[in-house]
């Protein structure tokens, strides 16, 4: 047998900083961190060739010694542990080896100053050996410079990638840390150029909109929570604000960005009546929980977190956002797109053309051929949940009062497609079918559809579906609420699963394949979260198919019942894919069409 010996210092360094220190973001994190915790209210970084030939961060902080210098760079020292209760920590890094980690593979400058000191200190590490200590002038804070990273290190430096992604992956981790930090200025420059710079106590909504996207100030919501302890901030963005990637939704908990699969499937589950599945939500949310409920020590980059009551955590924050989008009415991100704009043209009247009261008068009068069906009740859903607004159309007698009414009163429809509406601030154009699809969908809910779909249909032969036994046993733990959805599971053996029903709208699904993803999301969050957005995407999908379609004419009576009901309805001003429901021509916009102003 091999004999077992004791490694060399340098040797541990390394290892340490294969952990720690990944590419020159992993390292800036690390450093802006130990900025943030000594209490800084400035911190300065410089950049050059994306991190890989100079790291920079300046700060204002408290200040360090000689003799603290040394110490810090000595591995597991910290002063961020008061004591041995590593899960009571408070401080974004505790960890202590961040610093000797960068040091031994890099040339790292220390410089600080304490306050209330007459004097700094310098001191100099190149690639884990001493290289200069002494006297330094500088204002009371600290300096850190970290230059030619991995420069000893060929097989790290290699699989680096190129300067500019590096560069990004630097932004990113300022941009997390300066969001989290709002009372704290922050500034970052690459070769010479300012990218990034903000203020002290800004306010957190604005920190988010100038950091994220400054369109969110218009199109986003602020949220504000309770629940017990726990406490949830932030800013999410309409459904209608989205985007195709979800790497503009910036996630904390207690002031430390994590990149955590339990709360990105909470935001998920959060929208998922709101958005289409390849679309998705731009937010910032931060969550403040007491450390004793949290373990933030499960990764050794802090990324990832580990929650008490997982379940709990889940609820509260797809609760909280719902509510928040809830309240918000039928708003939707719905600007006109510029150059939909720029396509409006100024043309002579020619002889002949109708004029413009003589098309509305057409608009007023009734079709010839107007469509007078209707829709059947929905077994079980309650009476007439999926009629068309011509059901109620007896309830829209309105006058010509605009100002009564946000989206204002019909004047007419185009291409059988978008009502043409007047309203006091200007002229509404909603698209009939997205805006029916949301209506219905609320009134399905709150008809009780969703109690209805969870009615199980018994499979004639029940089904054995081989998994994995720590699959069987989360699954027979969570057997009662998988039930309740109307999906019955029974243990057969200890490594399959007998399947005697299914929720009865999911029809001839795959029980098999159901049960199967139902198991990876168990294993994934630790709730059964699969199977109730698939019965979302279910009630959704149900909601399209009994809403009005694109190019059906409709009454004035039937146009004006359909805008009082999206007045009146949550969430109405977008439609379950996330799509707006109606813009708005404000009148500065009509007037600039018509060089007015």
């Amino acid at each position: 047998m091999p004999e077992i010996r004791r490694l060399p210092d340098d040797l541990v360094n390394r290892i340490a900083a294969g952990e720690v220190v990944e590419r020159p973001a992993s390292a800036l994190k690390e450093l802006v961190e130990n900025a943030i915790d000594a209490g800084s209210r400035t911190i300065a970084v410089r950049l050059a060739s994306g991190g890989l030939d100079l790291i920079e961060v300046t700060d204002d902080g408290c200040g360090m010694g000689a003799a603290e210098i040394a110490l810090a760079l000595e591995r597991h020292a910290t002063s961020k542990l008061p004591d041995e209760r590593i899960e009571m920590v408070a401080t974004l890094g505790f960890r202590g080896e961040a610093l000797p980690s960068i040091a031994s593979v890099a040339r790292l400058t220390i410089e600080s100053r304490a306050r209330g000191s007459e004097e700094g200190w310098r001191r100099v590490v190149d690639h884990g050996g001493l290289a200069g200590d002494g006297p330094a002038a500088l204002p009371p804070g600290t300096r850190i410079r970290v230059e030619d990273l991995f420069g000893r290190v060929p097989a790290r430096r290699k699989f680096l990638r190129s300067a500019r992604a590096e560069y990004a992956a630097c932004l990113d981790v300022v941009r997390r840390l300066a969001m989290a930090r709002p009372d704290i200025g922050f500034t970052l420059e690459h070769e010479g150029r300012r990218a990034l710079a903000t203020q002290p106590d800004e306010a957190l909504a604005a920190r988010v909109a100038r950091l994220v996207a400054r369109e969110l100030a218009e199109d986003g919501v602020v949220i504000e929570a309770e629940r017990g302890s726990a406490r949830l901030t932030g800013v999410a963005g309409l459904p209608t604000f989205n985007r195709g990637v979800a790497d503009h939704q910036y996630l904390f908990v207690n002031g430390r960005p994590v990149k955590d699969r339990l709360l990105i499937g909470a935001v998920r589950g959060a929208y998922a009546d709101m958005l289409a599945r390849d679309r998705h939500a731009v937010l910032a949310l931060f969550l403040e929980i007491p450390p004793e409920d949290v373990d933030v020590n499960v990764h050794p980059a802090k990324t990832e977190v580990r929650f008490r009551d997982p379940a709990f955590v889940r609820g509260f924050l797809v609760g909280a956002l719902r509510h928040a989008l809830e309240a918000q009415g039928q708003r939707s991100a719905q600007a006109p797109a510029a150059d939909a704009m720029a396509a409006w043209q100024v043309e002579p009247v020619a002889d002949g053309v109708p004029t413009l009261q003589s098309l509305f008068a057409r608009q007023h009068a009734p079709p010839n051929n107007a469509v007078r069906e209707t829709t059947a009740a929905w077994h079980g859903f309650g009476q007439d949940v999926m009629a068309p607004p011509a059901a109620r159309a007896e309830e829209a007698v309105l006058d010509n009062a605009t100002a009564e009414y946000p989206l204002g009163v019909a004047r007419g429809q185009v291409a059988g497609t978008y009502i043409v509406a007047e309203a006091q601030d200007g002229l509404v154009i909603v698209d009939q079918h997205a805006a029916h699809e949301r209506l219905v969908l609320e009134r399905l809910k709150a008809a009780g559809a969703e109690e209805a779909m969870t009615r199980s249909q018994a499979l004639l032969l029940p089904e054995v579906v081989e998994l994995d036994e720590p699959d069987c046993d989360r699954l027979e733990d969570k057997a009662g609420e998988l039930a309740r959805f109307g999906l019955v599971l029974e243990r057969f053996g200890p490594a399959a699963m007998l399947v005697r029903a299914v929720p009865s709208v999911l029809g001839k699904a795959d029980a098999a394949s159901l049960v199967r993803d139902i198991a990876d999301d168990l294993a994934r969050h630790g709730d059964a979260l699969l199977l109730g957005e698939k019965l979302d995407l279910v009630l959704a999908t149900m909601a399209c198919h009994g809403s009005v379609r694109a190019g059906r004419a409709l009454s004035v009576a039937e146009m004006n019942a359909l805008l009082r009901e999206m007045e009146r309805t949550p969430r109405s001003g977008q439609c379950n894919h996330g799509r707006p429901t109606w813009v708005k021509l404000a009148h500065e916009d009509i007037e600039k069409l018509f060089g007015r102003k």
